[in-house]
């Protein structure tokens, strides 16, 4: 009897009061499908908001997502940011409460006209779509429309490199109507303009703050306004400082490990100075690589050439000793010739010094001034070793110095006919072999004052470079 009960009273009644619950939302959802289809069936989406009155104000505002990647040898960065626009089409008011939001997609967002926004510097770019097409449209019911794009874009930023890489750059977001003048469309940035910068990091590049003005651009089709959103980056110093500056400092300062070298080690010393050479040029390369082909000299090209003098110079100081020392050598045998030959007129030539010293000249070799040294001491034949000095027997006797000048046949027999002529060669000989020579009597002295020229240059030239670039 109950249970006839409760299914002929309780049931009809609990089934009565849950479809009364569920009308309102079906009918709301009924009345909100049939004014967006009355809303868009007058809607033309080729003419703007307001179409032949007072231009349409628009307001912008981005949100950051990514610094992605900044070249220099392109000239752009990468972005990834959200673009939002604000307008109002009274064509698509359909109640005076603003506090009513509608978030359309599909065929209502396609049916709506939205501004032709473009990035006037834009290299490329793409519009996300994973998983579903990254595009907001919300609605509110005083015809106020939000619009939001998220996508990735490469822009434009032409960059100042006089002071790489202790340089600051600016690069600019540039947002333009494509088709629409002054006239028509007017675009503002919102209070909050942008957002997402504080926390937006570069690996090279730390943002050092942002600001947004807008312009008005006079083109040949008409004037445009133009929003710009510029950002200023500071390039971080301690990759190049490990990289590039570290290296080079390290190289010149083994260039000058040479100075405390034997100046008789040439083979070390040589092969020293151009291995510190051919490093620079080196690290010189890969930098270059690295940066666009441009015709002014930034701040890294005049630390790197300076350091490729420093190394540079370190090798000819080598050359300077070298030339000083042997030099000198060849010019005091030329006066021990000298001597010997004036002793050998007066006396005859039974002198001590001629015994040491042998000078020939020769005609079949014309024009010609060779001094040639010859060790007789390294002569692997014993007689030649012992030619001079018989009676001494092992006792090696000092080089013999040979010079070849083409002359007369009457003056072929060399320093044989006068004590004058001996003299008058003698002159000349010492004149070709030593008149240029620097007055130094020891080539030690070249290598000394090197190694305080050298740091003390270098070290005034780092103050003076970190002094100037990092100060402007």
């Amino acid at each position: 009897m109950m249970v006839t009960f409760l299914l002929l009273f309780v049931y009809p009644l609990f089934i009565q009061s849950v479809r009364s619950e569920l009308s309102p939302s079906k009918a709301r959802l009924k009345n909100v499908t049939t004014v967006l289809t009355q809303l868009l069936d007058d809607y033309d989406i080729r003419l703007r908001p307001n179409f032949g009155g007072d231009p349409l104000y628009i307001g912008m505002d981005i949100t950051i997502a990514s610094f992605d990647a900044i070249s220099e040898v392109n000239m752009d960065y990468t972005l990834t940011l959200c673009l939002n626009q604000y307008w109002r089409d009274d064509r698509l008011a359909f109640t005076r409460e603003e506090n009513v939001i509608l978030t359309l997609s599909g065929d209502f967002s396609e049916k709506i006209w939205v501004p032709d926004t473009f990035f006037a510097n834009d290299k490329s770019s793409f519009l996300h779509d994973v998983t579903e097409r990254n595009t907001l449209m919300r609605l509110h019911g005083d015809g106020s429309i939000e619009y939001g794009l998220r996508f990735t874009t490469t822009l434009a930023c032409m960059m100042d490199l006089h002071y790489y890489p202790l340089d600051n750059q600016n690069c600019t977001v540039e947002i333009e109507s494509y088709g629409y003048t002054v006239s028509d469309v007017v675009m503002f940035w919102r209070e909050k303009s942008v957002v997402g910068v504080d926390t937006a990091e570069l690996p090279q590049f730390t943002i050092v703050g942002h600001e947004t003005n807008d312009r008005i651009e006079d083109l040949a089709t008409g004037v445009y306004q133009r929003l710009s959103l510029s950002f200023r980056l500071q390039r971080n110093i301690g990759y190049f400082i490990f990289q590039t500056y570290l290296p080079s400092i390290l190289i010149v300062m083994l260039s000058w490990v040479s100075f405390w070298i034997n100046h008789e080690a040439t083979s070390a010393r040589v092969a020293l100075g151009i291995t510190t050479v051919l490093t620079m040029t080196t690290i010189s390369t890969g930098v270059r690589s690295s940066l666009p082909r441009i015709s002014y000299v930034k701040a890294i090209d005049v630390y790197l050439v300076m350091c490729f003098v420093f190394v540079f110079a370190a090798l000819l100081e080598y050359a300077a000793v070298n030339y000083t020392y042997w030099g000198a050598r060849a010019k005091k045998k030329t006066k021990k010739i000298g001597n010997a030959g004036i002793g050998g007129g007066v006396g005859g030539g039974a002198s001590g010094e001629v015994d040491d010293m042998e000078v020939n000249c020769s005609s079949e070799n014309c024009d010609e001034g060779i001094i040639q040294l010859h060790d007789l001491r390294l002569s692997p034949i014993p007689s030649l070793r012992n030619r001079h000095h018989p009676i001494r027997g092992s006792k090696l006797g000092p080089p013999s110095l040979r010079f070849i000048r083409r002359s007369d046949k009457r003056h072929s027999s060399g320093w044989r006919s006068s004590s004058s002529g001996t003299s008058a060669q003698s002159k000349r000989m010492s004149s070709m072999c030593g008149g240029a020579m620097p007055k130094i009597k020891d080539v030690n002295l070249i290598d000394k004052y090197s190694r305080f020229i050298f740091p003390a240059s270098f070290a005034i030239f780092n103050s003076f470079y970190w002094g100037i670039y990092c100060l402007l």
